[in-house]
């Protein structure tokens, strides 16, 4: 597989390098759901337009990494699924869906994968986890009220993306969640318990609710999902994981 891009998500994927010959691995562009450009927005798009035409031209798979975040799947009445039609609520979201489109209309054969919120060592400084440490450090931590995020280890992510393109899949959209939406307030107690640290906190109002992925299909296509732990705890492995290492 080649990887274009040297991310976080990137770096996760280079164990693959060896296996999938047929795929490129587009793990580069926008990662900041807040705060990106239209200029940002452009230039993932041209990437994303040069490299599916390479793609097509050669034959190769290309593998794209959508969100399945609150962006997305916000607006969703029930659990956020592939199947069915999304309105973005925010600017990233609706970009990532813009080039879902994209995509399907290049010609080249592509699978798109819906990611949660990958924690993992090193991820950068501006995503939800490394912002809550550094706020809990500094005596002020800040909280969407109501809000949810679907937190996903990315090495289980990464051991998911391994499965799913070793099935051949083509013009496919899978959602790679855990499944369970977590109140950021509770990841927010865990953090604080882990890594003792106490924090005044700070309540917003914003538009930023609840919001449930569906994996009912990624758990259909790939049933060793089930043996990787999700469930309404499995955030706290993954917390524990990012706080040993955030101390290491």
């Amino acid at each position: 597989m080649d990887i274009v891009g040297n991310g976080f998500l990137a770096r996760q994927l280079r164990p693959l390098a060896d296996r999938h010959p047929d795929t490129v691995a587009l793990a580069a562009g926008v990662s900041r759901a807040g705060g990106a450009t239209d200029a940002d927005f452009a230039r993932e798009a041209a990437l994303l337009r040069d490299t599916a035409r390479r793609c097509a031209a050669t034959g190769r798979r290309l593998l794209f990494f959508s969100t399945a975040a609150i962006g997305m799947y916000g607006s969703a009445g029930g659990p956020g699924r592939e199947d069915e039609p999304v309105t973005p609520g925010t600017p990233y979201g609706a970009h990532k869906l813009a080039l879902e489109r994209q995509l399907r209309d290049s010609g080249a054969e592509h699978l798109v994968l819906r990611l949660g919120h990958l924690v993992g060592p090193g991820q950068p400084a501006h995503q939800l986890l490394p912002t809550l440490v550094r706020q809990l450090r500094s005596g002020v931590v800040r909280i969407h009220r109501g809000a949810t995020r679907d937190l996903i280890g990315v090495g289980d992510a990464t051991t998911l993306v391994d499965l799913l393109l070793g099935l051949g899949l083509r013009a496919e959209t899978v959602n790679v969640a855990s499944g369970f939406d977590v109140p950021v307030e509770d990841v927010v107690d865990h953090l604080s318990r882990r890594l003792g640290l106490a924090a005044r906190r700070e309540y917003q109002d914003t538009s930023a609710g609840r919001h449930v992925v569906s994996t009912e299909k990624l758990r259909r296509l790939v049933p060793r999902a089930t043996t990787l732990g999700f469930g309404p705890g499995y955030y706290r492995r993954v917390l524990d994981e990012f706080a040993a290492s955030a101390f290491a």
